[in-house]
């Protein structure tokens, strides 16, 4: 596994969690844009958050503007999705992708790696 999303779980409405994507090669993503994308029930994968290489470039989808935050530890090659006031439609599989180059896009084809998923539901 080159890309590990951890850190999802069930949570009540209002609630927070905090995911994170570690690399097991430091080149994976250490000069890499990183996007956070998901997929509901019935749902086809979107993109949620994304950051820069050097952590400079951040963006958002709509949806979480406000409420979700994108880091990046580059001491520890570690990218965060701090989720805050989760509501019943952030219900989904979480994904961490690393893009081929050093800048983010919210299309899933600029990514070439992907983690297996974590599962992030939230009760109402």
């Amino acid at each position: 596994v080159q890309l590990q999303a951890s850190g999802g779980g069930l949570v009540q409405t209002g609630g927070s969690l905090r995911l994170s994507c570690a690399a097991s090669r430091r080149t994976l993503i250490s000069n890499n844009g990183v996007g956070w994308f998901r997929q509901g029930p019935g749902k086809e994968r979107e993109f949620v958050a994304g950051i820069s290489w050097s952590g400079g470039g951040t963006g958002y989808a709509d949806s979480v503007k406000g409420r979700f935050t994108i880091s990046r530890d580059r001491a520890t090659n570690t990218v965060y999705l701090h989720m805050n006031s989760l509501q019943p439609e952030d219900t989904a599989v979480y994904y961490c992708a690393a893009a081929r180059g050093a800048y983010y896009s919210t299309n899933s084809q600029a990514y070439n790696y992907w983690g297996q998923g974590t599962q992030v539901t939230v009760s109402s």
